[in-house]
């Protein structure tokens, strides 16, 4: 069988979410040549990643992989395979770790990262500006409810909430009711495709391959320790100077696994042991808030909620208006009283930070398996429970109706670790620059790397981490020209 002509390339990059987004704009931006990989195509311009039928009820653009958990039952991952990644999907809120959540804290199983707060710094600021960073004023009901909430408990403090959405998306209301959980059509979000690959569009030197998966990565023939190309599902192979991995936590360390398998390097690397490992993915609770009014807010995603009796844990509004809020009623709810509900209620997003355990793990296979129990991370678990319960009863005291649903295995938005970063290959896959312990020209920019998951979104973490990456990616490969030859395939 005659497979197409390979092609040689600066680098390679395995997805176009956040991470490969942030990437292929550094690396392009330096001049340098570069292909993006991305398994789905571009999404639609007709409107249809707004339209509620198809996004919620029908699930049309969501993967339909299926998977094994733990015990052994298939399920769908909520994942996302488009141009852009789940971003297209994401609800904007860009905020950035604490200082404190770069350090350890064993109490709560949470590792350290190999770098400070100081090093991501410049990166945050860069990613910030790309996206677009803004915040909005809290709109009447919102106020309303925390202004109810501090007069009956007076623990929680509020901030604004950073977003990633272009100001003038209140002139578009379709856009501003449903930017969290559905694809900007109008580009008014500030996703990967919009922020980074649409500053590309026209140079010469980035390729945009869709519609196709890396399902290899390959090593030099006489150095297996060297990747040196990525091989594509129709038989293309990608020769690069530098390989990135940027297709997320849940896939990363399958491509990862499965060379360092056949390679032989699994019973060499030190690092091996841990790929796939510290699965994390925030432990999430929708709450849901009525009483009586009927509630007019557009954007609602506008505030963050914090307890100081609650430090790993936040609480954000739901970007849903009512129809969206309706499908969290109960189903036991007749649903034309679920519509009277969703029209008098505000949703909110519990999210609590988990800790690493080795057992929370990403394998591959034929089907491959996220074995994730949130036992495991008790501490968290407690402190998440804790927190439900505080929030419910601080809304009932404000003479809110509130009810919980808890978000299930499947809900896989805010993936991380599997790849995770640290300087000890015993205990981590990837160094302080992103590159794999043990390996040459192979990095992670995705949220695989992630250390610690944080008490909010990682998203811009991400993007961030995947800017200093690169940057000195960028500088290494300029500054090695005469690397700039036809590699040695196996």
């Amino acid at each position: 069988m005659t497979h197409p002509a390979s092609a040689s390339f600066d680098a390679v990059i395995i997805g176009s979410g956040a991470g490969g987004s942030a990437a292929a704009y550094k690396l392009a931006s330096a001049g340098l040549r570069v292909a993006v990989v991305e398994k789905g195509n571009e999404l639609p311009r007709d409107s249809s990643t707004l339209d509620f039928d198809k996004v919620v009820h029908r699930g049309l653009f969501k993967s339909k992989e299926q998977w094994f958990d733990g015990r052994g039952r298939t399920f769908a991952p909520e994942e996302y395979f488009n141009v852009g990644g789940k971003t297209k999907w994401y609800g904007a809120a860009l905020l950035r770790y604490g200082r404190h959540e770069f350090e350890a804290d064993p109490a709560h199983q949470c590792l350290g990262w190999p770098i400070d707060y100081d090093e991501l710094r410049p990166y945050y600021e860069e990613a910030e500006s790309l996206l677009g960073i803004r915040s909005f004023a809290a709109e009447p009901d919102l106020v309303s409810i925390i202004g109810r909430l501090r007069r009956a408990a007076g623990s929680w403090r509020s901030e604004s909430l950073p977003l990633g959405l272009a100001k003038s998306i209140l002139e578009h209301p379709l856009e501003a009711s449903r930017f969290d959980g559905f694809a900007s059509v109008a580009g008014l979000k500030a996703d990967g495709e919009t922020a980074f690959l649409s500053k590309l569009r026209g140079l010469p030197n980035l390729k945009l391959l869709t519609g196709v998966a890396a399902v290899e990565l390959v090593g030099g023939r006489d150095n297996p320790r060297r990747v040196v190309g990525v091989r594509l599902a129709d038989g293309r192979v990608l020769h690069a100077r530098a390989v990135l991995l940027a297709a997320g936590a849940l896939h990363s360390p399958r491509l990862l696994a499965q060379y360092l398998g056949t390679s032989g390097l699994a019973q060499q690397l030190p690092a091996a042991a841990n790929v796939g490992r510290n699965l994390k993915l925030h432990l999430l609770t929708a709450v849901v808030a009525v009483s009586l009014s009927r509630k007019t807010d557009v954007i609602r995603k506008t505030t963050l909620l914090l307890n100081d009796a609650l430090p790993h844990s936040s609480i954000q509004p739901l970007g849903f208006n009512g129809e969206l809020i309706a499908t969290l009623v109960p189903q036991v709810v007749p649903r034309v009283l679920a519509r009277q509900i969703g029209q008098r209620a505000y949703g909110f997003f519990l999210q609590t930070e988990d800790g690493s355990h080795a057992d929370n793990r990403v394998s591959a296979g034929a089907v491959p398996t996220m074995d994730y129990d949130a036992t495991r991370s008790a501490p968290a678990l407690q402190q998440h429970e804790r927190l439900v319960t505080t929030f419910k009863r601080s809304l009932g005291k404000a003479g809110l109706l509130a009810f919980s649903e808890r978000i299930g295995l499947a809900g896989t938005a805010h993936a991380c670790g599997t790849l995770v970063t640290g300087t000890d290959p015993q205990r981590s896959v990837v160094d302080a620059s992103g590159r794999v312990h043990g390996m040459e020209a192979l990095y992670v920019v995705d949220g695989s790397i992630l250390p610690r998951s944080s008490r909010v979104n990682p998203s811009l973490t991400i993007y961030s981490w995947s800017l200093r990456v690169a940057r000195a990616l960028a500088l290494r490969l300029q500054d090695a020209p005469s690397e700039r030859r036809e590699v040695v395939l196996s």
